[in-house]
């Protein structure tokens, strides 16, 4: 009895508003470790569920990434029969692996990029087997001294030769990986080589099951949901036009704005930055479309550096954009007056320019030539032309003496001496830079123009249809004068 009532007994303390709390005595070790190991696991609980929610995104967001995935399990359950099933490993036995780790190598998310890892694979164990079987075959002939010098010395050769091919700029745009693999094989062979009787043979069953893994990957790729190298450049260059014409107006719209909303025009403003970091995807993107055979409206030969020239053009005008971007987070500020005085024709040279950015977007989605072009930037130029005089004949005397005043009677109420102010002069410079950078930015643009209208010509896009002429139409003069 004595032991039960002990087991009862319990410590309460009482509180201010006349309650009382049992103290709950404090767990032991076993009770620690098994808190932390809840928390742990709830740790990570939640990181994997993190995983599998971004995992979710990326593939509701683009669903080829999942395609692309089943398609690698796809070609290695089919290429893993070769050493599943009996009659196939008796015919290749061990090298039958050589296929699986082809696919495993080769295997890519693009069309253009599978078939030049395929081809220089293939090229490169070739040209790598049958050189090493060559010189394996000569050094039998020297006896078994001078063997494994001959064998070395070819190594060695051989592997500092196409090392230092893959520091050639042609050489390695194309054909990096083929040089890589050649040095991998050559080795290989003429170092098994010496302690492998039949080489021949060998060398025969590894090219086989490359060959083999390699068809089978340009199958998969080509049958199932293909991702062409070539079209995904043809739409990342029309979307940076996009990005681009709309960065510019989110630019001009939010350094001459009264009212507005800050959050959509700073999303449109980011547009920019995409451009600007898109040559590293243009110029891979366009080394492997190059790989690729004729698909869609895509022909073999087409025009795929021209490509390139646009997406160059394109960061030309993102730089210009970005120099804008920064005017209006600048700490010198043109005054209102000044800014109301050229609003209407920046907005107006914006206009004309951000239709002329669309219109070209147009015609590279649709790869037909546009007969609004010409128009379009005759009106461009005309606008910054408009521009240009508005700024060579700026009252500035007037502006300057109302400034001074204004500055002036602000010294004096706060004590500041009128050094520590930025002079008037100083204050027209910003929209002077302003007015500058819509100049420079529609030059450019008129870049871009000519080399749209260079890849129509090569591409043979298709004619645009004859509308109707316009009347009065400005003259299609580039204002170079800032």
């Amino acid at each position: 009895m004595a032991n039960k009532a002990s087991s009862r007994l319990e410590w309460r303390i009482n509180v201010p508003d006349g309650t009382s709390k049992v103290l709950e005595p404090e767990s032991g070790a076993v009770g620690k470790i098994w808190v932390g190991l809840k928390g742990c696991m709830g740790i990570i609980v939640w990181k994997v569920r993190r995983v599998l929610e971004n995992a979710w995104h990326i593939g509701v967001a683009d669903p080829r990434k999942v395609i692309h995935c089943i398609k690698v399990g796809l070609a290695l359950s089919i290429v893993s029969l070769f050493y599943y099933m009996r009659p196939l490993y008796d015919d290749f036995g061990g090298n039958a692996m050589w296929a699986v780790m082809t696919v495993v190598v080769v295997f890519e998310y693009t069309v253009g990029a599978t078939f030049y890892k395929c081809i220089n694979r293939v090229i490169a164990t070739f040209l790598a087997g049958a050189l090493g079987v060559g010189i394996h075959l000569v050094a039998e002939q020297s006896g078994d001294q001078l063997k494994p010098i001959i064998l070395g010395i070819s190594v060695f050769l051989f592997a500092s030769a196409a090392t230092f091919s893959r520091f050639i700029p042609s050489v390695k745009a194309r054909f990096d990986y083929g040089a890589m693999i050649f040095i991998l094989t050559f080795s290989l062979v003429s170092v098994s080589g010496y302690r492998v009787v039949e080489l021949f043979e060998l060398a025969h069953l590894r090219l086989s099951t490359i060959a083999i893994g390699t068809s089978l990957c340009i199958l998969v790729t080509m049958l199932f949901c293909p991702v062409w190298a070539g079209c995904e450049l043809h739409h990342l260059i029309h979307q940076n036009m996009e990005k681009l014409a709309d960065s510019l107006d989110g630019c001009v719209t939010e350094y001459f704005k009264e009212n507005g909303s800050e959050e959509d025009l700073n999303k449109k403003m980011q547009g920019y930055k995409c451009v600007l970091n898109s040559k590293a995807a243009e110029e891979s993107m366009a080394n492997f479309a190059r790989w690729e055979p004729t698909h869609g409206r895509f022909n073999f030969r087409h025009p795929w550096k021209q490509y390139l020239k646009i997406g160059a053009s394109l960061r030309n005008c993102a730089y210009c954009i970005e120099t804008l971007n920064s005017c209006i987070s600048s700490e010198i500020q043109a005054p209102p007056c000044l800014r109301k005085h050229f609003s209407n024709k920046c907005m107006k040279a914006s206009s004309y320019s951000i239709n002329v950015l669309k219109e070209l977007a147009i015609t590279i989605m649709k790869m037909k030539k546009s007969s609004n072009i010409d128009v379009k930037v005759a009106e461009m130029n005309f606008a910054v032309e408009e521009l240009v005089d508005a700024l060579k004949s700026l009252p500035t005397t007037h502006f300057i003496a109302t400034t001074t005043g204004e500055e002036s009677t602000k010294a004096k109420v706060e004590g500041v001496e009128g050094s520590e102010h930025p002079s008037p002069i100083m204050k027209v410079f910003p929209l002077v830079k302003v007015v500058s950078l819509m100049v420079e930015i529609a030059t450019r643009i008129g870049g871009v123009v000519n080399a749209v209208e260079e890849l129509a010509r090569l591409a043979e896009f298709k004619a645009a249809k004859d509308g109707k002429p316009k009347q009065n139409q400005p003259t299609d003069k580039l204002v170079s004068d800032h």
